[in-house]
C-alpha cells in the first residue's frame, strides 16, 4: 500500500501527464526518495545515477568433431574450443560529465561466443559491450551495495560483468585409453547482474553552503559557467562545473553543489543525493552570506555537522570559509563579523556582484589545492 504522501505525488504526476511515470508506478511501489530522484532528473541533462541490468555473453560449446578426409577414414579428435562470451566493460571518458546516454538503457546484453569447429578451430569471441562513463564513476552491486570498482582515468577500462568461458573441444580429452573421445565441454553460462553506476564529480574546489548563499553567483563570475540564478531557495538542482582561471595561465575546477539545509544527511531538502559529489573535491569552500540570521559560527557548525553525519572523512578535507555579500557591510559591521569568525579555518570576505575579494579568494584556494596535493 502507498502512503498518503506517496499517493499525493502519484496523482500530481498523473495530472502533469507524464505517461512514463504512470507506467512505472503501476508496476511497483516507489519510496519518497525514489520520487524525489525521478522528478528531479526529468528535464535535466545531468544524470549521476543509473541502475542497469548487465548480462554477459554465454561461452560457446566445444566441438566433438573427429577428423575425416578422403585419406583418413578414422582420424583422431580435432574439435576446437568454444569462444569466450562477451564482457560488459566500463570505460572512462574525460569528455563526458553526465550519464544521460545510459538513463534509458536498462538492459545491456553482450554477445555469445561461437561454438568450436573442426581442425581445432576456436569459436568466435562474443562481442563486448562497452559503456562509456564520466571520470569519477563508481560501480556498485545493486543487491549488496558493495563497490566493485571506480573509474578515475581517461581510457581506463574495467570489466563489470565477465563473459562465460568457452567449452573445451574433444581434442583436450584424448588419452591412451580414450583415443577418440566423442564428447566436449559445453560453454559456461553468462552472468546477469543488476549494477548501479554512480557519479561523483571530480573537482578541485567544492562549494558548500545553504541555499541562496551565493554559490552559483560566484561560479558564474569566476568562470564561464552559466548556472541558474534566482532569488528563491534550491535554484540549483544539479551540480555545475566551471574552470576558474588563475595567474600565469593556470586554472582549477570548481563545483557548485546544490544547497544544503539542516537535516540534509537525514534526507531533508534535496537530501544526501548530491552530498556524494563533495567526497571527490580536494578543497571545500564553505560559503555563508553576510545577511544570515544566525552567527557565522552557528552556520558553519551546522554545515560541518551535516557533512560529518553523511561521511566522517569529509571533515578532514582542507576547508576555507568565504563570507559572501560583503558589499552589504559597512566598516563597523565588518569589524564585528570578523570577531565572530570560527577559529582554525582561513576566512575571507567576498562579494561576487561587486567583484570584491575574489583575487584573494583564488590565492587561498590555489594554495590549499597545492598543499593538499
Amino acid at each position: 500500500m502507498l502512503e498518503f504522501s506517496e499517493l499525493c505525488i502519484f496523482y500530481t504526476i498523473r495530472i502533469v501527464g507524464l505517461a512514463a511515470f504512470r507506467t512505472k508506478i503501476s508496476f511497483r511501489t516507489y519510496s519518497l526518495t525514489d520520487f524525489r530522484t525521478i522528478i528531479m532528473s526529468q528535464g535535466s541533462n545531468f544524470v549521476d545515477y543509473v541502475k542497469i541490468c548487465c548480462r554477459s555473453g554465454h561461452g560457446g560449446a566445444g566441438s566433438s568433431h573427429l577428423h575425416r578426409d578422403k585419406h583418413t577414414a578414422k582420424g583422431g579428435p580435432d574439435g576446437g574450443d568454444g569462444g569466450r562470451g562477451g564482457h560488459v566493460i566500463v570505460k572512462g571518458n574525460a569528455q563526458l560529465w553526465t550519464m544521460l546516454h545510459l538513463k534509458f538503457r536498462k538492459h545491456v546484453i553482450a554477445g555469445d561466443g561461437g561454438s568450436g569447429g573442426s581442425s581445432l578451430k576456436t569459436g568466435k569471441t562474443g562481442m563486448d559491450e562497452i559503456l562509456e562513463v564520466p571520470l569519477g564513476t563508481i560501480a556498485r552491486d545493486a543487491e549488496t551495495g558493495e563497490i566493485v570498482f571506480e573509474i578515475t582515468q581517461d581510457g581506463e577500462t574495467k570489466i563489470l560483468t565477465d563473459g562465460g568461458r568457452g567449452g573445451l573441444g574433444n581434442w583436450h580429452f584424448k588419452s591412451s585409453t580414450n583415443q577418440t573421445p566423442r564428447f566436449a565441454q559445453p560453454g559456461e553460462g553468462g552472468k546477469e547482474v543488476w549494477n548501479i553506476l554512480e557519479l561523483k564529480l571530480l573537482a578541485d574546489v567544492g562549494l558548500v553552503g545553504f541555499p541562496n548563499a551565493g554559490k552559483s553567483t560566484l561560479l558564474s563570475v569566476v568562470s564561464a559557467a552559466k548556472p541558474e540564478i534566482a532569488d528563491y531557495a534550491f535554484t540549483t538542482l544539479v551540480p555545475n562545473l566551471g574552470i576558474v582561471a588563475y595567474r600565469d595561465n593556470k586554472s582549477f575546477v570548481m563545483a557548485d553543489i546544490p544547497g544544503i539545509i539542516e537535516g540534509a544527511s537525514k534526507g531533508k531538502g534535496l537530501g544526501f543525493r548530491f552530498l556524494r559529489h563533495i567526497e571527490r573535491n580536494s578543497v571545500l569552500l564553505f560559503m555563508i552570506p553576510a545577511d544570515t540570521n544566525r552567527t557565522l559560527k552557528e552556520e558553519y557548525d551546522i554545515l560541518l555537522n551535516e557533512l560529518e553525519e553523511y561521511n566522517p572523512e569529509l571533515i578532514h578535507k582542507p576547508r576555507i570559509l568565504a563570507i559572501t555579500k560583503s558589499d552589504l557591510l559597512d566598516d563597523e559591521l565588518l569589524a564585528e563579523m570578523k570577531q565572530e569568525l570560527p577559529a582554525n579555518i582561513p576566512a575571507t570576505f567576498i562579494s561576487s556582484i561587486a567583484q570584491k575579494g575574489l583575487l584573494e579568494l583564488k590565492d587561498l584556494l590555489w594554495n590549499e589545492i597545492n598543499r593538499s596535493v
